[in-house]
């Protein structure tokens, strides 16, 4: 399927959303962009579930400080996007660019995974 680059303001609602609530680390208003059976993989590990999304967006909010740029936002297809992000903070090496494929499921998050852009 032909990717389609947009900007991140034509992003649909859940990941605006998400991404809004991400940023000012408000993880209720982030696990809340998410449908109940979701599943997120970061970094090797899988959570499936708000409740275990949850559990993962608080301990990624508190771990590290850091800033994120939008880079970039492609959709994919009907309800697959990849936004790329800079993240800059006191990480191990400081930056990273980091692509996050969304899948949408009945206007909410169904899949996210973040991985190394």
């Amino acid at each position: 399927m032909t990717a389609t680059p947009t900007g991140t303001g034509r992003l649909p609602d859940a990941v605006q959303a998400y991404l809004d609530a991400h940023a000012r680390s408000d993880v209720p208003a982030a696990a809340a962009c998410f449908t109940p059976a979701a599943v997120v993989v970061d970094d090797g590990s899988t959570y499936r579930g708000r409740e275990e999304i949850r559990g993962w967006l608080s301990r990624s909010s508190t771990e590290y400080s850091y800033t994120t740029t939008p880079i970039a936002a492609v959709r994919r297809g009907t309800d697959d996007w990849n936004v790329t992000q800079r993240i800059e903070g006191d990480f191990p090496g400081g930056v990273a660019d980091l692509a996050y494929g969304f899948t949408i499921d009945d206007a909410h998050i169904g899949t996210l995974v973040i991985s190394p852009a």
